[in-house]
């Protein structure tokens, strides 16, 4: 593992990825430092031009666009961190079970993996948040199930290639349990590809979440959310961008970073395995 991520980051491109993902990461837990009012409160004209101490203007309510923009970030990283990881241990698990279960409940979890894997990611969300509320830890459990499907099926196909190889034939014949097989003998040798799609569902996760936000199915207001902002100001586009750049902005190297990283570490991965 050590190997991967130093030949990783002799590529540019996982470099500039890093570089994306500390930057706004670092933003999003320092900003809120140098907010200088209240992301509620109303502080100025609607889309108002930027003030001393409002270098961003004002909002289609008259707050501050700087101080939203510093304490809007936490809850998209935040929450994405969380969906990604979650959706990652759970199907991991399922994977590795039903890979190397050798009986029907291998053929269950894939009928149901490939079930839920044909539901786009985003309309399943946007159902289940439109029925039973958009409280915080509902859409981060919803989206991460969305995801599951996925890890479910390249946990599996991965455990099904590791299984047939010889230490684990002798691992068998030794008499360990079929569970001490699973994480000590499979679960190592299939976790570099996993973490990789880690990075990538952290992309994912970014879009999923800032587009229920833009939708109004996310962060409730007043709350400070960038994708929120970016649906409640863009009417005031042309009149006042930066309630919208900004947030844009943010989110796109959030996502940027994590894909240009995860793809980099993917394919120094593929080229270790080769040799």
């Amino acid at each position: 593992m050590n190997q991967l991520w130093r030949k990783a980051l002799h590529e540019r491109q996982a470099r500039t990825g890093l570089a994306l993902l500390l930057l706004v990461v670092s933003f999003v837990f320092i900003a809120p430092w140098f907010a200088t009012h209240e992301p509620t409160a109303l502080k100025g004209a609607i889309y108002g031009e930027p003030l001393s101490g409002s270098p961003l203007g004002f909002d289609y309510l008259g707050h501050d666009v700087w101080s939203r923009v510093a304490t809007g970030g936490a809850s998209v990283v935040l929450m994405s961190l969380a969906v990604a990881s979650l959706a990652w241990i759970v199907g991991t698990a399922i994977g590795l079970f039903a890979g190397y279960s050798r009986r029907a409940g291998d053929s269950i979890v894939v009928w149901c993996a490939d079930a839920f894997h044909a539901f786009p990611n985003l309309i399943l969300v946007l159902l289940v948040v439109s029925m039973l509320g958009r409280e915080r830890w509902l859409i981060v459990l919803t989206a991460a199930s969305a995801m599951v499907p996925g890890v479910v099926r390249l946990a599996r196909g991965l455990t099904l290639d590791v299984a047939r190889r010889e230490f684990v034939e002798a691992a068998e014949m030794l008499g360990y349990s079929r569970w001490r097989i699973r994480f000590t003998e499979i679960l190592p040798n299939i976790l570099t590809p996993l973490l990789v799609h880690l990075g990538t569902m952290l992309s994912w996760s970014v879009g999923i979440l800032s587009g229920l936000a833009f939708l109004g199915y996310g962060v409730a207001p007043p709350s400070p959310d960038w994708g929120l902002m970016i649906n409640e100001n863009r009417a005031g586009l042309q009149v006042q961008p930066w309630g919208v750049l900004a947030p844009a902005l943010l989110i796109a190297l959030l996502a940027l970073g994590a894909n240009l990283l995860a793809e980099s570490v993917g394919r120094v991965a593929a080229r270790i395995e080769e040799r």
